[in-house]
């Protein structure tokens, strides 16, 4: 990209910002619209960074490592422990079900790719974005309980799926079928990146507060040296063979724990943070659109669009089930929740580092790719359409429905504050208090 792009994409981003609140009323939103033009501009010719993969992809891991970190930062588990059932299924038997299915169904739909690169796409497809659904977490009328569950799901599962996504992707690199080698990376690669994080993001909101405490430092600076934590955490524990991703992800989760516990208000200190992320994540949508979308529509075979439709539906909508089996859930809480699992910023940094490595893989890596291109896509467009609709349908519905006292208490949380959950990343801020999207 040279000095014309840049200026380019930089009035994009103003020329957005200039009707982002009228537009919160529009079935659109900011990644409907930067994938839109990074397609257009790169179908068109006029923009294309794919010369630049290398640059591309060291980009797109910083902005995972921020995201991952801010994401982190910004959810207080402690405030959450008493409702902390239904994410907690989601997380730790949902997340799961749904590597395997994808597995499954991968592997009936491209028989000649190997067992670990469709579990690497099941993988790199499982984690959820309440972004691209924002209107979901932002409405009231959605009772606080899927509100919260959703919300807490998409901040934390992509720091889940992280260690899995880094062991497949070095098993289907290397092609080492050593199950000792595979366990012995996956230590390695686990214990260096949650060590590294943890210490990091200890050190980090540590030395902060006892800056504050006496006065030493100024808030810009504490805010700025709090954006660089994610940045040191991904770097040191890639130096030391761990996995950077969870380096920033234990990094935030300490970082808001520890600072919370000491009245060191990390919420504040991550502000510009949150900032920075979204202005990566724009970035991503928008080389997303560009990298991935531009002349790709329209080339795949069929099982490329099965498959891409299947994550979207089966794969998703069959573990949310299962996992709240035995909690009493009504069928349209099933499928509100299952439909609301978006696919956005995770698993497209996830693929363009696949795009990087696509040259050493065992099978030809254009239908891995492909599926994740038409599957994010996809969900861009049909869950940020359908956001609106699905929140006011399905509050209209909680309201209405016969239900128990019990049922309508656990739902609707009246005695938790409904602050409780944080705003969404794509949550669009004003000075009189209202949001957007």
């Amino acid at each position: 990209m040279d000095g014309a792009d840049i200026a380019l994409v930089g009035a994009l981003v103003v020329a957005f910002a200039l009707v982002s609140r009228v537009s919160a009323s529009w079935p659109l939103t900011m990644p409907m619209v930067f994938v839109g033009v990074g397609a257009v501009l790169s179908a068109t010719g006029v923009l294309e960074v794919e010369a630049e993969l290398g640059a591309v992809g060291v980009v797109a891991e910083v902005a995972l490592a921020v995201i991952l970190f801010s994401d982190a930062v910004r959810i207080d588990l402690r405030e959450l422990r008493r409702e902390a059932l239904i994410p907690t299924r989601l997380l730790l038997v949902g997340l799961p079900l749904s590597i395997v299915l994808g597995t499954v169904i991968n592997s009936a739909l491209f028989p000649g790719i190997p067992v670990v690169e469709v579990a690497l796409l099941a993988a790199i497809l499982a984690p959820t974005d309440a972004a691209l659904g924002a209107a979901v977490v932002e409405d009231r009328d959605v009772p606080l309980r899927e509100r919260l569950s959703l919300n807490v799901e998409s901040g934390l599962n992509d720091g889940l799926v992280v260690p899995v996504v880094t062991v497949l992707t070095v098993i289907a690199v290397t092609g080492s079928t050593s199950v000792s080698d595979a366990v012995a990376e996956t230590l390695e690669k686990i214990g260096f990146g949650i060590g590294t994080g943890i210490v990091l993001g200890y050190l980090a909101i540590t030395l902060l507060g006892a800056a504050r405490s006496r006065g030493w430092s100024d808030g810009r600076y504490e805010q700025i040296a709090t954006f660089a934590v994610p940045i040191v955490a991904y770097t040191a524990s890639e130096a030391l063979g761990g996995s950077g991703f969870l380096a920033a992800f234990a990094a935030g989760l300490t970082f808001g724990a520890v600072g919370s516990a000491e009245h060191h208000d990390p919420a504040h200190l991550g502000e510009f943070t949150e900032d920075a992320a979204q202005l990566l994540g724009i970035a991503a949508f928008f080389v997303f659109g560009n990298l991935f979308v531009g002349e790709a529509l329209g080339v795949y075979g069929p099982a490329v669009w099965i498959c891409a439709l299947a994550s979207l539906t089966v794969v998703r909508l069959v573990p949310v089930w299962i996992s709240q089996l035995g909690t009493g859930w009504r069928w349209p809480t099933v499928a509100f929740v299952g439909w609301f699992g978006p696919r956005g910023l995770a698993s497209i940094v996830f693929g363009v580092v696949l795009l990087e490595d696509a040259a050493e893989l065992q099978s030809n890596a254009a239908d891995l790719l492909g599926v994740i291109t038409l599957t994010v896509t996809a969900s861009v467009v049909l869950h940020g359409t359908t956001a609106a609709w699905g929140a006011r349908t399905y509050g209209r519905w909680a309201r209405t429905a016969d239900l128990s006292e019990a049922e309508r208490d656990d739902m609707f949380m009246d005695e938790m504050p409904a602050d409780v959950v944080p705003e969404p990343r794509w949550a669009r801020a004003h000075p009189d208090g209202s949001g957007g999207q």
